[in-house]
């Protein structure tokens, strides 16, 4: 019972954040809502999710994905940055912001480079689905779109099936991206698969939705780059391609 209270409080709290972007004056319509989900289980040293980190943060002030914003309807976006790692570890790092010129993708990218680092445990991808399609329901913010962004270097090996997770998203109409990020494999516990399992983890059980697509970063060098592509994509869909996004 004292389980199911203090998960609820979690919950609660979570859905709360919303509300306080929208008593700021920050409501109104957008092109997409963006859920940007990053592992950080135990594969990750604190090092690595900086890396993390600052690829999204300096993908936002990139020119390709500041014109990609401005492409659309309404010329803005919304998004909110997640780390995960086991099947109830999730945490809102950066909350709902609307993004429509480079001030906020600024002060988004400084917010995330700026919260205390943690490092998980396990590798809860079906766990992360599960919380982004619950913020996206309780976002402040109207759009036709909605997508969840995974990036991570393992395979699902805690909580739920991921399948499961993942088509009960779509089901929602939601679409699930996934950015895989090849590494070698390493003899430690919580083991690295080989990018070709990894890859193939991505496409089969993972992503869904419409127009949902893999991008695979080779290693955390390559990350920065292909999280701008992978943003210029998911921002500008339907149009384009991977490859003219480079």
């Amino acid at each position: 019972m004292r389980r199911r209270i203090l998960l609820g409080s979690a919950c609660a709290l979570v859905l709360a954040r919303p509300a306080v972007l929208r008593a700021r004056g920050e409501d109104g319509p957008v092109d997409l809502l963006l859920v940007l989900a990053a592992d950080v289980s135990r594969s990750m040293g604190e090092a690595e999710i900086a890396l993390q980190r600052d690829g999204y943060a300096a993908a936002l002030q990139h020119p390709m994905v500041v014109e990609a914003i401005r492409s659309g309807a309404h010329a803005a976006v919304a998004m909110t940055y997640v780390e995960w790692s086991s099947w109830q570890d999730q945490r809102v790092v950066v909350p709902w912001m609307r993004i429509a010129e480079g001030v906020a993708a600024t002060a988004f990218g400084s917010a995330l480079r700026e919260a205390p680092p943690r490092v998980g445990d396990w590798t809860s991808i079906s766990g992360a689905i599960r919380f982004a399609q619950d913020l996206l329901a309780a976002a402040p913010f109207e759009a036709e779109r909605r997508v969840v962004d995974i990036s991570g270097d393992g395979t699902n090996n805690h909580g739920g099936a991921v399948e499961e997770a993942r088509d009960a998203a779509v089901a929602a109409g939601i679409t699930i991206n996934g950015l895989p990020i090849l590494r070698a494999p390493r003899h430690v516990v919580g083991a690295l698969p080989s990018a070709e399992a990894l890859e193939t983890h991505y496409r089969e059980m993972v992503v869904g939705g419409a127009g949902a697509f893999v991008l695979p970063a080779e290693g955390l060098p390559a990350f920065a780059s292909a999280i701008r592509r992978k943003l210029v994509l998911e921002i500008a869909a339907p149009r384009g391609d991977a490859s003219s996004a480079a």
